[in-house]
Order: structure tokens, then sequence, then C-alpha cells
């Protein structure tokens, strides 16, 4: 950076774009007898913080010295309360002053003064839609690194916690940090995914978290099984962070990443653990029950009425014993992509008519197609139950790579019979046992390697021991 005031300010306004930008804010003041300009951004930074900087600066008489250090110690001296740092370069001080910090140039200055006034627009840290609790903590993630990487802290007090700051996009430059708990996390792993994190190259994370996400999972496109867990709760980070994975948050972003995930992450809730051990763990096993139900539940009844011989006298009340227009695979495919178009009107109803709608809307829909002889109504029970079963866990992205799974299963049994249903039930666990985590562990972990302990653990909600 040049000395002389008048040419790096000329440069930074030139950078900046400061006469086309109302937002980015340019005071001229005179600190110990030098001339210097303040940079900041109107909306990112606390305006009685900033003016106290400057009056507090404005005040000081005695005489500075040229150069970065004795600039350095005097703006320490005298801001008692917020973070200073020293840049060197145009682009640094752009950087910083466009996340927010406040730059200071002075004339015989070959440098910048970046002093952190920042106050990002942040909501209230509410409890997160979908992920609710009957018990326990209401307190939720917002968009704000700061006030995520804060709520973290709060429960866990240790120094062993740490916090890894990291920069992704050249364009939005977004903070991302790597959160984990030394003494407990695989360090060879958390610089793996640090080292990962830097070699990302794209433009921006308009995505946020799922665009970072992208860039990590280098998964292939027939596998639909997720590989990273997402949670917007503090409490559901820290207790993963103490057990030993690491948290990637985003700027942005109010979701979490955590690492590495496996397919028994996903099927855990936080409320097994607000609720004592015994109604937690028959939680879990209804939860794990009832969604593997949705995998196999239709393409096992259409392989049973494709072969009305096979059903036993005690499952006689599941033949079809009305005839419809459509042939059931068509019913069965039909509606499957009918609760999606469903789900994707309620998603975009305004909120005090969504849930009614959503509901007024199935039952119509379902009567009538029964009516007019398009379906029969065994295959809208049984879809029906598929479709709410899917909620019983919380992972969006499991229940969509279960409902691909139940669709290729059902297309193979109509194509081949019973060698398509088996057929598709060996797909179903070759795609999980050849699935890795990010970072290439087991996906089946603790199952596959075999740690009994651990998956005794996974099924069983233990009580925790003092």
């Amino acid at each position: 950076m040049d000395k002389d005031i008048k040419t790096s300010a000329g440069k930074m306004d030139a950078l900046l774009h400061v006469r086309e930008n109302f937002d980015i804010v340019r005071r001229d003041v005179t600190v110990c007898g030098k001339r210097c300009a303040v940079y900041f951004i109107d909306g990112l930074t606390k305006d009685d913080t900033v003016q106290h900087v400057i009056d507090t600066l404005i005040q000081r008489q005695e005489k500075a010295a040229p150069d970065m250090n004795a600039l350095l110690s005097l703006c320490r001296a005298c801001i008692s309360y917020v973070e200073v740092r020293g840049v060197t370069s145009y682009g640094e001080a752009a950087d910083e002053l466009l996340s927010g910090v406040t730059v200071m140039l002075c004339d015989g200055v070959c440098g910048a003064v970046c002093m952190d006034c920042r106050k990002y627009p942040c909501r209230n840290v509410q409890e997160p839609e979908n992920d609710k609790v009957l018990r326990g903590s209401r307190v939720g993630f917002t968009e704000t690194l700061n006030v995520n990487t804060a709520l973290i802290r709060r429960y866990i007090r240790t120094p062993d916690l740490t916090m890894e700051a990291h920069r992704v996009g050249n364009i939005s430059k977004t903070d991302v940090v790597i959160c984990y708990m030394k003494g407990k996390a695989d360090e060879k792993y958390v610089r793996s995914l640090g080292k990962m994190i830097d070699n990302v190259r794209v433009d921006a994370l308009v995505l946020s978290t799922q665009s970072l996400a992208e860039c990590l999972v280098k998964k292939k496109w027939y596998n639909p099984f997720p590989k990273i867990k997402m949670t917007e709760r503090p409490d559901c980070a820290a207790a993963h962070l103490i057990e030993g994975k690491a948290a990637i948050l985003t700027d942005n972003s109010p979701a979490v990443m955590l690492l590495p995930s496996t397919i028994f992450d996903f099927m855990q809730e936080t409320d097994d653990f607000y609720l004592p051990p015994l109604v937690g763990t028959y939680l879990r096993f209804i939860r794990c029950t009832v969604f593997f139900l949705t995998l196999f539940l239709s393409p096992l009844w259409y392989l049973l009425i494709s072969y009305p011989e096979w059903i036993p006298p005690w499952l006689d009340f599941i033949k079809v014993r009305e005839q419809a227009a459509m042939p059931i695979i068509f019913q069965l495919f039909v509606l499957e992509f009918a609760v999606d178009g469903l789900k994707l009107a309620a998603l975009n109803t305004p909120s005090m008519l969504s849930g009614s709608f959503s509901i007024i809307g199935g039952l119509i829909l379902g009567d009538f197609a029964v009516r007019v002889g398009w379906f029969v109504p065994d295959t809208i029970f049984y879809m029906a139950f598929v479709a709410i079963a899917n909620f019983s866990q919380p992972s969006y992205e499991l229940g969509y790579a279960f409902k691909f799974l139940r669709l290729l299963v059902l297309f193979l049994t109509a194509l081949f019979g019973v060698y398509g249903f088996v057929f598709g039930f060996l797909i179903f666990i070759l795609l999980i046992v050849t699935n890795r985590t990010v970072g290439g562990k087991s996906y089946l972990y603790p199952l596959i390697p075999f740690n009994a302990r651990a998956l005794s653990t996974l099924i069983i909600r233990k009580r925790k021991k003092s």
C-alpha cells in the first residue's frame, strides 16, 4: 500500500466504487496531526461504536510515528473493546471492509488498520421449525456465524473446544468454521477437512451450507443416501462434538454440518435424549421399524397380490376386491408423485392455509379418485401410510433416498416378479455397504466394522452415568 493518504485513499475509493455505493461510507479525520480516511459499511457496523472510535482518535493530541506499529499501538491503547489488526495490501483491506470491519488509512503509514466494529443483522435464536422437541432447549442457530459459535460455547465451556476459521469463494468470500474438541476428535480427520475446504474453488457459496456440502461430497449420482447430517440445534451439535465429531458452520446459514455421519446418525432424534431412557429406546425402535417399513411395504404388497396363491388365509384381507381402470402398479407410481405434488403445494401455500389445504386436498383427491374408478382404496391406504411414516425420522434427504429405492424395487418387482423384488433388496444393501462418509469411513459404523459397545448405544438409549 502507498504511504501518501491521497494516493491510498484514491485507490481504495476506486477499488470499492465508493461514489456508486451509497452504503460504503468514507470519513476523513485528523488523528495526531495526520490525515486519515475511515471506511465502514452502513448496516454492518455498530454506529455508536464507530462514532466512539472516531471521537477517541480525534481527541488524541500526541504525535504518532509514521509507521504501522505506532499506529496499531495507538489504536490498541485508545480502543479497548474491539479487535484491532493491520493489513498491508488493498485487497486485504477491501476484504475486511466488505465483511463489516472498519478500515482506517493514515498518511505516512504503508498499510491499513482494521477495527472490528461489526454488527450483523440477526434474527432471534428461536427453536427451528423442522427440529422441535417436547422438552429441552428452545434455542436454534441463526444465519450469523458469530452467534452460532457463541451458542456452542455456551454448551461446551472448555479450552479444548476449537474453532478454525476458513474463507471460501472467490467472490462471496464466505466465512466457514470447523469446530471440534481437541483430544476427542480425530485431528488427522479434522486436518483433512480443513484441506478439503481450502481446496474448494468456487466463485460463491450461493446456497451457503448446501453449496459447501456439494463441494465436499464427491457423491455418485446413483447412490441417493445422504453423507452429511444437518442440524439447527446447538444442543445437538454440542452432543456430537463431545462424541468426537466435527461441526462445520457457514456464515448466512442456520444449518450446521456434522461429520462424519453414518446412516445410524440420521435415525437418531434429539427428543430421544430429553425423555427417560425406556421411553427414548421405545421411540427409537418404533421410528426405525416404521421407517424401514416404508421401503418394502408397498413393493411387498404388490408382489403378494400379483401372486395371490402365496397369500396365507390369515392375510386374506390384503387382496384387492375392487377393480379400477388403472393397473395397480400405475396407481402406486401415480400416488407416489401425487404425494410429492401435494407437499410442494403445501410448501408454497401461505402458512395460515397450508395445514388445512394439504389435509382437505388429500381427502378430496383420494375420495374422488376412488369414486371415478381410477384407484382402489387399498393403494390409497398403503401410500397414505408410507407418506405419513416418512415423517417418523427427521432427515428429509434420507426420506427421499428411501423413496427412490422404493420406486426402484416397485419397478423391478413389476418387471421380474419375486426375482425383481429380491434384486431390488440386494441393490439397497449394496448401496449402503459401498457408501462412504465424507473422509472415506464406513457408512455402517459401528455395524461395519463391528463395535458392540457403540452399536448398543445407538440401539438403546442409556442412562447418563455420573
